[in-house]
């Protein structure tokens, strides 16, 4: 379908960054189908919550074989929509597979009653129930990934779910939702809305949702936090990072770099938990800059669809690549030093060469916003001690990672970093059953793992008297 919005807003569409053009736009939803949306995922609570657990992990199991029966397909759409080269795009759906499975297989014990030791006398268990229609508001950066870590362990639970996907990928969002309808989700259970910023709000204040789940910026989870706590609804933020990647010594610089590069680089550079932060030793410092700089220097801008060697993808928007472009400026005139890359492409596309930057300092930009893009930022300590201190000043906290040849040493830094996932002598341990999430201003709560299942469920105590 191709229609212009009926809002005011930028509206859902698909605007190619690789070139900048337009190739389909879809109508914000009415009011009448939010409301519609609404009411299918009340009717639709009643009777999923009572389906049994089991009986909803046969449905789980199968939507998690069709994400990856779908690869190539899925992978198609939002390498258009967001410029994710196409490899990776294939590598993200299959691991909503692995989600998904992983919910369903562990989905029953992680929500099984819980008996609890009483001093009174009687049997006290704490049992885990679901509460109702939930609201997910997802962003364009990993568009399945970040839909399985909510609906999976949610529909697991027996809750229901409204989704809003971001503005630039409807085509996604509508896969996602035919994958659901085909692997035997009830009607209601999983409904996506292309709802508009006023229905988001509109959504949230509606008492039959019962939470809202936000992936997304800073700025949004403001916004959406105020409006969870205002309608006294559970939230659950998922926010922006400015990781530590803390290197205090290294056997291979070479190797070091290429790790922390490839790092850098996958998504191209738009992932939430990426090392945007290098914090390195004075004594491999140098060596570690000048192997990132011969990296960025032979990259060229390439087709994220075909993906050859030596080449590097857009971003995922023209506002986006402009925006990084300002922010590396800053630097640039304050003092920092650009190595390699920084320029922003002519034309409509949104391509940004790869760029690694030193002599970041506070009263630039890029010391305390988070650069979501191809920027390697490279900062000199001159020993461990510094080097926690460059890692946790800053208001984020969503990851980090130390890494060293002695594992101890490494291990006595990563633990006092302030964040909420820390990693030792790897990037970022990874996986369905690995819990994701942060604190300070990295938001709050926690999805995947045990404690996906933990966040917007009703843990009632059930007490039987002697």
């Amino acid at each position: 379908m191709t229609t212009a919005s009926s809002t005011a807003e930028p509206g859902y569409r698909v605007l190619n960054p690789a070139t900048g053009e337009v190739l389909e736009t879809f109508p914000t939803a009415t009011d009448v189908e939010i409301e519609s949306a609404v009411a299918a995922a009340t009717a639709a609570y009643a009777s999923w919550k009572d389906t049994p657990i089991t009986e909803r992990a046969k449905v789980v199991a199968r939507v998690a074989e069709l994400f990856t029966e779908r690869a190539d397909e899925l992978a198609k759409i939002i390498t258009t929509e967001m410029g994710k080269p196409l490899s990776q795009s294939k590598g993200e759906a299959e691991f909503c597979t692995d989600i998904f499975n992983y919910f369903a297989t562990e989905g029953p014990s992680l929500a099984a009653d819980q008996e609890i030791k009483t001093f009174s006398g009687g049997r006290a268990v704490v049992q885990r129930l679901p509460i109702g229609p939930l609201l997910g508001i997802m962003p364009w950066n990993y568009p399945y990934y970040q839909v399985a870590r909510f609906a999976a362990p949610n529909l697991m639970l027996g809750n229901t779910v409204i989704l809003k996907h971001a503005e630039n990928c409807p085509r996604s969002a509508l896969a996602i939702q035919q994958i659901m309808d085909d692997a035997g989700v009830p009607a209601g259970a999983y409904v996506n809305v292309f709802a508009s910023h006023a229905q988001i709000a509109a959504l949230i204040a509606d008492p039959r949702i019962q939470g809202v789940s936000l992936t997304g910026s800073e700025r949004a989870g403001a916004i959406i936090g105020e409006l969870a706590g205002k309608n006294l609804k559970k939230a659950v933020l998922e926010l922006g990072g400015s990781d530590p990647y803390v290197i205090l010594d290294a056997e291979d610089i070479s190797d070091a770099a290429a790790t922390a590069w490839a790092t850098r680089m996958e998504n191209t550079g738009q992932a939430c938990n990426s090392n945007k932060r290098m914090i390195v030793l004075e004594d491999v410092f140098d060596g570690f800059v000048a192997e990132l700089t011969a990296r960025a220097r032979d990259l060229t801008p390439g087709d994220p669809s075909v993906e050859a060697d030596g080449t590097f993808a857009p971003l995922s928007s023209r506002a986006a690549a402009e925006s990084l472009a300002a922010q590396v400026a800053d630097a640039v005139e304050k003092g920092a030093t650009l190595h390699a890359g920084g320029e922003l492409a002519d034309g409509p596309a949104a391509y940004f060469s790869p760029a690694v930057l030193t002599g970041v300092t506070p009263e630039m930009r890029a010391y305390r916003e988070e650069l979501f893009g191809p920027v390697a930022v490279v900062y000199k300590a001159k020993d461990d001690d510094e080097a926690l201190r460059l890692a946790n000043d800053t208001p984020y906290g969503l990851g980090g990672a130390v890494f060293s040849t002695d594992p101890e040493r490494a291990a006595r830094v990563a633990s006092r970093l302030e964040v909420g996932m820390s990693n030792v002598n790897i990037p970022a341990a990874e996986g369905a059953e690995m819990p994701f999430g942060g604190v300070k201003r990295s938001g709050f709560g926690r999805e995947l793992g045990p404690l996906g299942m933990d966040e917007f469920v009703n843990k009632r105590l059930f007490f039987v008297a002697d």
